[in-house]
């Protein structure tokens, strides 16, 4: 029994190795992404593509077979296709309900004609993207520029810029960029080109550009242009600090922390297809405010909701003292390691900005723990009718795999899960089934998030869409339209 173990998991690592030049090929030469249930397999490991397959016992309570879907992906292999997303597990689903008979190639060609030969999409890229900082979010957000730069028709980071630190300024950003305490050691190569004040991530040359006054540079000297710039200071937070940005080079802003006055706040998942693309303003809001967003938007949608509060439990920041020590905000100025610390978060009216339909009345607040990241926000929510916690649980998870936020919802039923393994996550919230309480109309959800990660890829995701370079996800599903498939 033990050697049937075994040998099953050396055919399906071996699957998982002939899946991966595949992946790749796909990804680079025709600018096609091959998801499982939304999570991307390009750059992911043998062991990383089966814990994904084994994912998707949250669907339909058994694990998604390697040996099913490899079929998928060596006929899409065969086939002209233009950019776009591909999701093996909607094509095993929807392959299982289909009663032609077709086979494997001939029902792939069919679901993906439109994205085929001359139904093909034209790429849409490559986008320059500028990063003002190079901070906790700078960092992670350029480790994720650089990991989706392969197929070369995507953003792509040109530049960073900081304020210089010191002779060994470059060098010591590149150690930054290298490793990470939290986040771990960056996936692939760093070089230093200090006579050029640049940095080479994965072939990716990275210009360094030295500067305390956003209005004194010339993006264009750099050879940049139409570029979008990443501020993640949070220096200037409205629209009149945040257009000193629109410079040569630079046809649009977006801000990593909550705007100010008509600066729009955008959750990707919820308003993002609202936007107004000739803007040249945006925020991505907070971290908090995207964690409980899409799960407001879902409940509403759902059960609707007539009051909430929220309570983040919320790891420390670099807004926060190590040591007691002055800080204009009272409590923040006691030491962060060593208390639990109550302070506001103006996550709940950030909602109305989000969701400016949304009627219900939300109040929050905020403990910031010691811990260096992940956080966990509680929802308790009264809605519009009664319902039962499966009710509750069932929706939630088939909106976090299929619906238009199954890239910014997640969804664990594991029971002994603690914050440390949401570390990395790219989800903008996770639902803690085991946690979940309802009871009538009472609803409170717990929804873990890393505050750090999860927010940068919501952050990527949104630049992403502004950019246009954001393609359809395939085969869609039969309530989708095709503004909910570009999620």
């Amino acid at each position: 029994m033990t050697t049937d173990h075994l040998d099953r998991w050396n055919a399906h690592e071996a699957a998982a190795e002939a899946m991966i030049p595949i992946i790749g090929s796909l990804y680079r030469d025709k600018g096609v992404t091959i998801l499982l249930h939304s999570r991307s397999l390009v750059n992911k490991s043998v062991i990383s593509i089966l814990r994904t397959h084994r994912f998707a016992r949250q669907i339909e309570g058994e694990e998604l077979s390697i040996d099913e879907t490899l079929p998928f992906l060596e006929a899409l292999r065969s086939l002209d296709l233009g950019p776009s997303k591909i999701d093996l597990g909607r094509l095993v689903m929807a392959y299982r309900a289909d009663e032609r008979g077709l086979s494997v190639p001939e029902f792939t060609a069919d679901v993906l004609a439109d994205v085929i030969a001359g139904n093909k999409a034209a790429a849409q890229g490559p986008r320059d993207v500028v990063l003002y900082g190079f901070g906790r979010i700078g960092r992670l957000v350029s480790r994720l520029l650089i990991e989706k730069v392969g197929s070369g028709n995507g953003l792509v980071l040109r530049a960073v810029v900081v304020r210089k630190g010191g002779e060994d300024d470059l060098v010591k950003r590149a150690s930054l960029l290298r490793r990470d305490s939290v986040h771990g050691q960056f996936n692939g190569t760093i070089k230093v080109d200090a006579e050029n004040s640049t940095i080479i991530a994965n072939g990716n040359a990275i210009k360094f550009i030295y500067s305390n006054d956003p209005t004194s540079i010339d993006y264009t000297e750099y050879g940049i242009d139409n570029a979008i710039l990443i501020d993640n200071t949070g220096k200037w937070r409205d629209r009149a600090g945040l257009e000193q940005h629109l410079r040569p080079g630079i046809s649009k802003v977006v801000l990593t922390a909550p705007g100010k006055g008509d600066v729009p706040n955008i959750v990707h998942g919820v308003n993002h297809r609202e936007l107004d693309l000739s803007q040249t303003i945006y925020s991505c809001a907070s971290c908090t405010t995207n964690a409980i967003v899409p799960p407001l938007k879902a409940m509403e949608d759902e059960f609707g909701i007539v009051r909430g509060h929220v309570e983040t439990v919320h790891s420390f920041t670099n807004d926060q003292n190590l040591l007691d020590n002055y800080h204009s905000a009272d409590r923040r100025g006691r030491s962060a390691p060593f208390n639990l610390v109550l302070t506001e978060t103006g996550a709940q009216s950030a909602v109305k900005k989000a969701m400016p339909d949304f009627q219900a009345k939300i109040t929050g607040s905020s403990i910031r723990v010691p811990t260096p990241d992940v956080s966990v926000a509680i929802l308790n929510l009264q809605l519009k009718r009664p319902t039962s916690k499966d009710e509750v649980l069932e929706y939630l998870r088939e909106m976090s795999l299929s619906g238009p936020l199954s890239r910014n919802l997640d969804f664990t039923a594991a029971t002994d899960v603690v914050s440390s393994d949401f570390i990395g996550s790219r989800a903008a919230s996770i639902v803690d089934a085991n946690a979940t309480i309802v009871d009538g109309d009472t609803a409170i959800l717990y929804l873990w998030y890393d505050n750090e990660f999860g927010y940068s890829c919501q952050v990527v995701r949104t630049v992403q869409y502004i950019s246009g370079i954001e393609y359809p996800t395939y085969p869609r599903l039969g309530a989708e339209s095709p503004a909910v498939a570009a999620v």
